[in-house]
């Protein structure tokens, strides 16, 4: 079994990745360009507008990967943690559990400045099927049980 800094790092990447690939679907799907959701991330920087950048920039779309690269990193230890503190309890349970969580904290509890600021872009339709493929990323990336 992968070592829980290993584990986290994995299913962070994996998350942060599926996420950008669902907001940026759902981008399209609304219209809007791919990188918009991105580019969204970078406002705790750049301020409300970052969400309307339509092209890649440095500024705004590697600082908004690495904005969402950290986050995903750190909702996928929590993940990792729970699954070696609980490992018999189902994962969908916890992988349902804490992106109810993530969601309810980016949306609810954090300051408007430290939200993902996909909002910005898009609709909450769309960041609600962003925050189910992190669920579903979660889960695939689930360290497995040694069976006995």
């Amino acid at each position: 079994m992968p070592s829980l800094l290993l584990g986290s790092l994995l299913s962070g990447v994996a998350v942060s990745v599926a996420t950008t690939a669902t907001l940026a679907g759902m981008a399209l799907v609304e219209g809007k360009r791919a990188i918009q959701p991105l580019n969204a991330t970078s406002h705790w920087y750049h301020g409300d507008p970052a969400g309307h950048v339509r092209r890649f920039d440095a500024g705004h779309t590697v600082l908004g990967f690495a904005t969402h690269l950290a986050a995903s990193v750190f909702w996928a230890s929590i993940f990792q943690a729970m699954r070696k503190i609980a490992p018999r309890r189902a994962p969908l349970i916890d992988a349902a559990g804490l992106t109810a969580v993530a969601a309810v904290v980016d949306y609810g509890v954090v300051p408007e400045r430290l939200t993902p600021g996909w909002e910005k872009a898009l609709s909450p339709r769309a960041i609600a099927v962003a925050y189910a493929a992190m669920a579903v990323t979660l889960l695939v990336t689930c360290p497995r049980r040694k069976e006995r």
